[in-house]
């Protein structure tokens, strides 16, 4: 009977009973435990009581789960998180503020690039217009220098003949009356300048006479043959330039020798301007015959 006793396997209320009767006899060995003269009713000290009251205050605080309880109420989670809310809501309107300023800055920044592109087109459409204004005047000025250059040339050419022809009247016994080969002469000299502009009549009258006697029979002799080129030519009077030599020589004729006869030594001369003139006329006049059936 002890043997089968003895091998039986305890059941579970018989562990709960005895894990029980340990529990409740621990506190009672621990006091049969403590040093004989020790008052048991003995308040503990401060320390002691410090210590003992540290954790419950602590757990207080943080409660069993820690620093959070979930158990704990909305009053009590509000008043953690307020803080932080607001915190928040600082950081919040600091950054609505600086967005703020950051568009400001970035309005007026492209506002003065505005302003500044409008300036910058301002000044590049002046600076056409100058430029378009200084070749206008850079075409104005050559065409001014081109018209003085012409001007120049003209006045430059005003003094300029060159001879065409000449002709040589000669007169009898030095009497100022001309002979039919003196009056055909004058005739051709006469119709080879109708219609013609910018020419002059050199007339040089010489007589075989010296001194005064020899300069005015050569001057009769030069009003004869010029009465006869106006009152037949119709030659005006101011394109005729006489002069009465005697029986000197002109200038420029060193080898000649001096006059034997009564005679006029007329020289048709020509402005090269009223030359060049005429050349263009005459072209016209040329291809307008042509044309002509």
């Amino acid at each position: 009977m002890m043997s089968k006793a003895a091998n039986s396997t305890p059941s579970p209320s018989q562990l709960a009973v005895l894990l029980l009767a340990s529990v409740v006899g621990f506190p009672a060995l621990a006091q049969q435990a403590q040093p004989v003269g020790t008052p048991r009713d003995t308040p503990p000290s401060a320390a002691q009581q410090q210590a003992t009251a540290s954790p419950s205050t602590n757990a207080a605080k943080e409660g069993f789960w820690g620093r959070v309880n979930p158990f704990a109420r909305k009053k009590w989670v509000k008043k953690q998180t307020d803080p932080i809310n607001d915190r928040l809501t600082e950081l919040d309107g600091l950054n609505a503020r600086n967005a703020k300023d950051i568009q400001d800055v970035d309005g007026r920044a492209q506002a003065g690039i505005r302003q500044a592109q409008s300036a910058a087109d301002a000044a590049n459409q002046t600076a056409t217009a100058a430029g378009v204004q200084a070749q206008q005047a850079g075409l104005t000025a050559q065409g001014a220098s081109g018209h003085v250059n012409q001007l120049n040339g003209t006045v430059n050419g005003l003094d300029q003949y060159r001879q065409v022809t000449e002709a040589e009247v000669k007169f009898r016994g030095g009497q100022p009356v001309l002979s039919a080969d003196a009056r055909k002469q004058l005739d051709e000299l006469a119709s080879s300048v109708t219609g013609q502009h910018g020419y002059i009549l050199e007339v040089e009258a010489h007589s075989p006479l010296a001194g005064s006697a020899g300069i005015q029979s050569s001057e009769r002799l030069a009003e004869a043959v010029k009465r006869y080129l106006v009152t037949e030519h119709n030659i005006p009077v101011y394109r005729m330039h006489a002069v009465a030599l005697g029986n000197a020589q002109s200038e420029g004729d060193e080898d000649a020798k001096p006059a034997r006869t009564s005679s006029v030594h007329i020289r048709l001369m020509e402005n090269s301007l009223a030359a060049q003139a005429a050349a263009p006329s005459q072209s016209a006049a040329i291809a307008t015959g042509a044309e002509r059936p």
